[in-house]
């Protein structure tokens, strides 16, 4: 790297941080006058604010990370063009696309932090965001967290079956619990009771007015019991998953469960594999808006930088409404999830390479 390499590297750098540091401020004042009254009727104590703040803050950079890196990338190009740096220095001799290199290699800086970041932080702060605003912020929050937790049936093995007609969370009590297991195509027993509870204690549960009923070839062996303690292979979540449980898995957990919602045939996996595409769709996403904003950026206008601005603004805002549009469109259809999730990134790398040839020129 040369001179003129760190001088632009340190501006795209320093630039993001800058527009970081402008916008969470801003967010986090406009989140604090939303949401001031119920923290005031709720009581909630001060240190659970400071936290949940702190999970605001990485949940909120990672939300709109390709509108601050968009903006900040328009902001310091269009700078070095209205002052006649970038003629200089292509007049120098270097390509417009050597002109890039110092660009590409921030790219690959903020994007490897945005991927581990994704990989192992963001995952806890959006456990420690949601989980806030579930408790504390919305009126029938406990039971939105949970979904429609009515009725629920799951396979939990290629053999094990498991069903409840609802569960709460404060007693951590099921109703109509029955448990089915299979020998190839065969029932071998099923047990049913009207509850099951989980014993923290102890790990298992306490099942009421158990019955299990084995099924014999001469004929079916029943046992009774008005309370009876057993382990079984599933747990809690099994019973009640979160709506947003798969934001709060790390890579490797994310992944396990995934495969685990495969075996089980789980009606919720487009949602899961969303979120598991974006993890690597939104880093790869700094690479693309880079170049954009670069091309966008890199004449020198006689607007001069409001007009860049304009556009880059509307290119960022363009770019989330594609991503939330078909993020969206894959956990409520059939739309292939990993199209849905890379279709912003398609659409925009095209609109890349075309707006990268006319900067050449």
């Amino acid at each position: 790297m040369n001179i003129i390499d760190k001088y632009i590297l340190k501006k795209y750098l320093a630039t993001f941080a800058v527009m970081l540091s402008l916008f969470v401020p801003i967010g986090i004042i406009i989140d604090v006058s939303e949401k001031i009254n119920k923290m005031i009727e709720n009581k909630i104590p001060l240190a659970e604010i400071l936290i949940y703040y702190y999970h605001f803050t990485i949940y909120f950079m990672n939300l709109l990370f390709p509108i601050f890196l968009f903006l900040s990338v328009i902001w310091f190009t269009s700078k070095l063009a209205n002052d006649s740096e970038i003629i200089a220095i292509l007049s120098s001799g270097i390509s417009f696309t050597r002109f890039l290199r110092p660009f590409i290699i921030g790219a690959s800086i903020i994007s490897v932090i945005v991927l581990l970041m994704g990989f192992f932080i963001v995952p806890k702060a959006s456990e420690g965001f949601n989980n806030f605003r579930y408790t504390y912020l919305r009126g029938d929050g406990k039971q939105a967290m949970l979904g429609d937790n009515t009725d629920v049936f799951r396979q939990i093995s290629d053999k094990e079956f498991i069903y409840v007609n609802s569960f709460n969370t404060e007693t951590k009590t099921a109703y109509n619990f029955s448990y089915e297991k299979f020998k190839g195509d065969q029932l071998e027993y099923k047990i049913s009771a009207s509850r099951i509870q989980w014993n923290p204690k102890t790990k298992n549960y306490t099942m009421y007015d158990y019955i299990k009923r084995t099924v014999g070839e001469l004929g079916d062996k029943i046992e009774k019991a008005d309370q009876k303690d057993a382990k079984f292979s599933f747990d809690l979540a099994d019973l009640t998953p979160v709506v947003y449980i798969a934001e709060t898995l790390t890579l490797g957990e994310l992944n396990k469960f995934i495969e685990k919602e495969k075996k089980r045939g789980s009606s919720n996996i487009n949602v899961y594999m969303v979120v598991l595409y974006k993890k690597y769709s939104i880093p790869a996403s700094a690479f693309i808006l880079t170049i954009i904003a670069v091309a966008v950026s890199a004449m020198k206008r006689r607007g001069g930088m409001g007009l860049s601005l304009a556009i880059g603004i509307g290119l960022a805002f363009a770019f989330v409404f594609f991503d939330k549009i078909f993020g969206t469109l894959a956990e409520k259809s059939t739309f292939p999830p990993l199209l849905a999730v890379w279709f912003p990134n398609i659409v925009f790398g095209i609109l890349a390479i075309f707006l990268l040839r006319n900067a050449k020129r």
